[in-house]
């Protein structure tokens, strides 16, 4: 039996953007096809900041933050794609509901889970916080929102996650991998880095990334990659 390749994914992604929502359902849903494919996964989620002129603790109401960037009718087209695209794939996605606001406990409170157990832990509390956000209308900024989803999904207990989240724990570290991606020249998630040498950027269809997964474990080069929506970064 031939020995599995380890394919390694890098996805930089930010909670906020709702085609990185999308993008990771779509890439379960195409590892789930590729079983029998000489390849295994290894996944790391990395933070992305999407919306640099928002301070820590400052919040919006998510509708008015869109329209005031895009203006109604674009963001009106927006939120029909979203939320088509999302039904597809079993995805309530509500992007007017709630507030917007900085993300940058939650990317510490993934980063801490993929020190913690890797991917194991890093993956299921990625989606819970998607979850939270899109489908739930839950802040991202809100320490006891993000203290439970962190004990649900065996990160750690609330009362160790709230003072993980009032602290200053990994907050460099976090700065400093969205800083290192800006000056590689990403503008926009979700963009994947697979196996360090091929990045496929936007929300991809499960079929594309399927072809890549099954030229990958042949180990062929992958064609290249037709363009797909991204969440672009706003000043």
């Amino acid at each position: 039996m031939q020995t599995p390749r380890v394919v390694k994914l890098i996805v930089f992604s930010d909670i906020t953007c709702p085609w990185c929502y999308i993008s990771l359902r779509e890439m379960d849903k195409a590892m789930n096809q590729c079983t029998e494919c000489p390849v295994r996964f290894e996944i790391e989620y990395r933070p992305y900041r999407l919306n640099a002129s928002l301070k820590d603790g400052e919040m919006h109401d998510r509708r008015e933050w869109i329209e005031s960037r895009f203006g109604k009718e674009k963001a009106d087209a927006m939120e029909f794609m979203i939320s088509s695209r999302g039904e597809e794939l079993g995805l309530k996605i509500k992007l007017w509901d709630g507030v917007i606001t900085q993300t940058t406990m939650a990317h510490r409170l993934l980063l801490k889970a993929w020190k913690l157990g890797g991917q194991t832990l890093q993956l299921p509390t990625l989606e819970a916080l998607f979850k939270a956000y899109f489908e739930d209308g839950q802040n991202m900024g809100d320490v006891a929102t993000l203290a439970r989803i962190a004990a649900a999904n065996g990160v750690m207990s609330e009362e160790e996650a709230v003072q993980f989240l009032e602290s200053d724990e990994l907050l460099k570290e976090v700065e400093q991998m969205m800083m290192e991606v800006r000056r590689k020249g990403v503008t926009g998630v979700p963009f994947v880095v697979i196996d360090g040498k091929w990045a496929v950027s936007g929300g991809q269809s499960a079929e594309t990334y399927v072809q890549i997964f099954k030229k990958i474990g042949r180990s062929d080069k992958p064609s290249p990659i037709p363009s797909a929506p991204t969440c672009n970064t706003t000043s």
